[in-house]
C-alpha cells in the first residue's frame, strides 16, 4: 500500500494534471502509472522528475533498451520491486527476450556475489583499475 493515496485525475491539480497530459502524449497512452500519481501530491517533484527521466531515458549514447537493463539492474541493487517491474516491461517493450532477461539477471546476480565478497574481504582496488 502506498504512504499516500495515488491521485486520480479529479484529484489531482491543475500542475500535475499537466503533467499527466504530457506523459499520456509522449507516451500515446492514456495510461498514467502508480509512480506519477503519487509524486501528483508535490506537482514541482513530479514536474521535475518527469522532466528528467524523460532527459536520461532519451536516446543517446546508451540506446533506450540498455538503459532499461541498467535500470532493472540498479532497481534490484537498490531492492525497488515497483521500479524491477516497471523497467521490466519497459524493456520488454524495447525488445528484450527471455534469453537477454535470464543473462541479465545472471549478471546482477554475479555482481551481487562479488561486490558483497570484495566488500567482505575489503580488498583494495588494483592501481591499474584506477583513473
Amino acid at each position: 500500500m502506498a504512504t499516500v493515496p495515488l491521485l486520480r485525475d479529479e484529484e489531482a491539480g491543475a500542475a500535475a494534471l499537466a503533467v499527466f497530459d504530457d506523459i499520456r502524449a509522449k507516451r500515446q497512452t492514456d495510461y498514467v502509472n502508480n509512480f506519477w500519481r503519487a509524486l501528483a501530491h508535490d506537482p514541482a517533484t513530479l514536474k521535475a522528475t518527469w522532466e528528467r527521466a524523460q532527459a536520461v531515458m532519451a536516446p543517446g549514447a546508451l540506446d533506450p533498451l540498455v538503459k532499461e537493463l541498467i535500470y532493472i539492474a540498479v532497481s534490484t541493487a537498490n531492492g525497488c520491486d515497483y521500479c524491477v517491474h516497471s523497467h521490466t516491461a519497459a524493456a520488454k517493450a524495447r525488445g528484450m527476450t527471455p534469453a537477454m532477461h535470464g543473462e541479465l539477471l545472471a549478471v546482477i546476480a554475479m555482481a551481487a556475489q562479488t561486490n558483497a565478497l570484495a566488500t567482505a574481504l575489503s580488498v583494495p582496488v588494483d592501481d591499474r583499475f584506477k583513473a
